[in-house]
């Protein structure tokens, strides 16, 4: 956590003296000006410090105001930096390439001042409209036909939440939106697949409300996610098992018969010491090889040597990057980003884009996404 918060503070702070050398060379501000524009800029960046201090401190009107001015902030820098780096390439490397490959062609010069405000406008565009898309719940479709269910069951809906983020800004209303969305698809089973929570946690009884308006018949299950273990360990499977989620820790549940639902921790848990892993392929191994499995694993990654020892994975944990071009990072660390794969041996991985949001109350080119999956045994 502590190697995360550095390198988090670290870039975040280098975007924030970006920003301001290139407000300062744009406009030349006087001293006081650039004192109260360090001054802000130290602000919002210290924001989601003082917003875990707030909270723990009671005071949750401020700590929600506090998430979202700095979070939309987040949100704003990150795009205004990628646009304006698209500016400093065109200044800068262009003019020297066309200079060092001796072509005759004149390169103009963007201006400080429009380099500051055309990436400006392009970020309050953006993130205007990634408010909105991140409020646009898509219902994917998955149907898996198998003949490890018997002829006479009646089709399985099971629907998949994941990186749901329930915290300052992931409440209310928009997490009564997201359950709205879920009950349209009339689930026999709801699955969370990690990152139920985010951060803060202290006051989320409402939360647990509006979660509990879904039952479905065959159950409610979920895994734990990093975040789970950033908020604590114990509060979060307090709050998950108060709404009614079976948690799932390197164990299975038996559905319909037929249906072996598997669950594993983070690997969060591992290196933190606070979840020693079993074996996947030695949970999977014990149960009956005839049987429909799913296995719950946060993060995408596929071990081999549980290839064709499960029959569908079900994971999350990338939001297929939230906001592009963010998403260019995300999928250099993870091989499977975002969809669904079919891997050998009749084995299938599906990656949830996610549920809510982290950090930035905002999705540009991801839209948010809950997951219908339909089992139906083989006619």
């Amino acid at each position: 956590m502590i190697i995360f918060l550095l390198t988090f503070f670290s870039l975040y702070g280098g975007l924030h003296v970006y920003f301001y050398f290139k407000a300062v060379e744009a406009f030349h501000p006087d001293l006081g000006l650039r004192i109260i524009l360090t001054v802000f800029l130290i602000f919002v960046l210290m924001a989601p410090i003082m917003v875990r201090l707030t909270e723990r401190a009671g005071l949750e009107g401020a700590a929600c105001l506090l998430s979202w001015i700095g979070y939309l902030w987040l949100g704003f820098l990150f795009i205004f930096f990628v646009s304006s780096l698209l500016i400093d390439i065109w200044n800068i490397i262009i003019p020297s390439a066309t200079g060092m490959m001796r072509l005759a062609v004149s390169v103009p010069r963007i201006m400080p001042v429009h380099a500051f405000f055309c990436p400006l406008i392009v970020s309050l565009a953006i993130n205007t409209y990634g408010f909105f898309e991140a409020k646009n719940i898509q219902t994917e479709l998955l149907t898996i036909e198998t003949s490890k269910l018997s002829r006479d069951m009646a089709p399985i809906r099971i629907v998949q939440i994941s990186d749901v983020h329930i915290g300052m800004i992931v409440q209310g209303e928009r997490l009564e939106h997201i359950m709205e969305a879920v009950r349209k698809a009339r689930p026999d089973v709801l699955i969370a697949s990690g990152d139920l929570v985010d951060g803060q946690i202290d006051s989320l009884n409402g939360a647990v409300d509006i979660l509990k308006t879904v039952n479905p018949p065959l159950g409610k299950f979920a895994i734990t996610g990093n975040h789970e273990f950033y908020a604590g360990l114990p509060k979060s499977l307090a709050f998950m098992r108060s709404a009614g989620f079976t948690v799932l820790q390197e164990s299975y549940a038996i559905v319909a018969g037929k249906l072996f639902i598997s669950g594993v921790d983070d690997p969060t848990g591992e290196r933190l010491g606070l979840s020693p892993r079993e074996s996947v392929r030695e949970l999977l191994l014990r149960q009956p090889m005839n049987s429909f499995k799913i296995l719950l694993k946060h993060q995408p990654t596929v071990d081999q040597d549980t290839i064709g020892l499960f029959d569908l994975q079900l994971s999350g944990h990338t939001h297929r990057g939230q906001i592009f071009p963010f998403s260019l990072i995300t999928k250099l660390f993870f091989y499977y980003h975002t969809g669904t794969f079919r891997l050998p041996d009749s084995s299938i991985l599906h990656v949830s884009r996610g549920t809510g949001t982290w950090g930035p109350p905002v999705r540009f080119l991801a839209p948010p996404e809950i997951t219908l999956i339909t089992l139906k045994p083989l006619s």
